[in-house]
């Protein structure tokens, strides 16, 4: 059976195939040669291809494809709605303002099963948009974008808040999970009507001790959902990761991953809650593998322990980190892939214990998909 994969990076989107799990990868076709896509989506409904380019002076576009990226079509970005001129109250970046302007698309996902042409979008300020005409057209979600809590998000590695997780509940396409840095874990029950924050549990070394717990102001790099049990979680932090098996009501730290809690990927098997991997750095100011050495770290037991794998990966002088949405597992939880800011490609075929390199040319690479 044909396997597919997406690969986003700064210079173009490439899509690539293999007759079967095990055999090698080829580029099948690239898209916007050249330009930077910052975000991917292959919408399983509808088997349709988006993809979001942010080209600087020309600002944000997002196109869509029907016949596997052989031709696109631009569609609807969304748009925020004009600033009110009294807006301390929703500012962002602490006391800093920010202006109500798309900056990037940081994620697309669709929503439930039964929610035909339904996407979210997580978006650079921090504002979640939502279509439900295939994204032809987009509306904020007003009363996430309207907390008060949001005057005091700020940005992580980008200076304005962003959205870069959206989990939907395969169970209740009403229940969706986002993750937001640096502005915590926030969930709705009821279609995004209204939000409560779920980052109880976390806490953030980079704050003074009386706000080190403060769920408003963590910095989940990315949070990802274990599918065939959705009230268990992992979150990749900006010091550690952290676990959830209540649906982000509470969240636990995990202190055994090593070599080092610190990195942006995390990707959790679809069959086994138990089971995640991740990509560890050294930290926020030196963003390298720890020793020069890539290594992929792996639970298999809920976070007790971990395994380091490093079979196939460069253990001498290698420079890769692994970007928030860089890393995926298969619908099995048998094959994964990874790509980095040097524009190497790495895939598994057994679940991380060995590694292959696919390419060592590309363009830094911004996320991957299976297909």
């Amino acid at each position: 059976m044909t396997q597919k994969l997406d690969v986003a990076t700064r210079k173009g989107l490439f899509l690539l195939e293999r007759e079967s799990r095990g055999k090698p990868w080829r580029v099948e076709r690239v898209s916007f040669l050249g330009e930077p896509v910052t975000m991917l989506l292959r919408d399983p409904r509808e088997q349709t291809l988006f993809a979001a380019l942010n080209l600087g002076h020309f600002g944000v576009k997002l196109h869509r494809s029907s016949d596997e990226g052989r031709t696109w079509s631009e569609i609807a970005t969304p748009q925020y709605p004009e600033k009110p001129a009294a807006s301390d109250a929703a500012a962002g970046n602490g006391a800093k303002d920010v202006d109500w302007k798309l900056h990037q698309i940081w994620e697309l996902r669709p929503g439930g099963a039964d929610q035909a042409g339904r996407v979210w979008c997580g978006t650079l300020p921090g504002g979640l948009f939502v279509s439900d005409d295939g994204g032809e057209s987009w509306t904020l979600n007003r009363p996430l974008w309207d907390r008060p809590e949001r005057s005091e998000w700020f940005g992580g590695g980008y200076d304005v808040p962003g959205i870069h997780s959206v989990c939907v509940d395969p169970r209740d396409s009403t229940h969706v999970t986002v993750g937001v840095s640096c502005g915590g874990v926030w969930a709705t029950h009821d279609d995004g009507a209204s939000w409560e924050q779920r980052a109880s549990g976390m806490f953030a070394e980079y704050m003074p001790p009386e706000r080190r717990e403060d769920p408003n102001i963590q910095d989940p790099h990315l949070v990802a959902m274990c599918a065939s049990e959705p009230d268990s979680m992992w979150a990749q932090h900006h010091n550690g990761v952290f676990r959830t098996v209540d649906g982000a009501r509470s969240w636990s730290h995990v202190a055994s991953i090593r070599p080092s809690g610190f990195g942006f990927a995390v990707a959790v098997d679809p069959h086994d809650p138990a089971t995640a991997w991740f990509v560890p750095g050294v930290k926020d100011e030196c963003r390298v593998p720890v020793d020069g050495r890539m290594v992929v770290a792996r639970t298999r037991d809920g976070g007790e322990s971990f395994d380091v794998l490093r079979e196939g990966l460069l253990q001498d002088h290698a420079y890769d980190i692994v970007y928030r949405h860089a890393l995926a597992v298969d619908d099995e939880g048998e094959s994964l892939v990874m790509g980095s800011t040097t524009g190497n490609l790495w895939s598994s075929d057994d679940q991380g214990e060995s590694w292959q390199a696919v390419s060592a040319t590309l363009p830094p690479v911004y996320c991957v998909r299976f297909g």
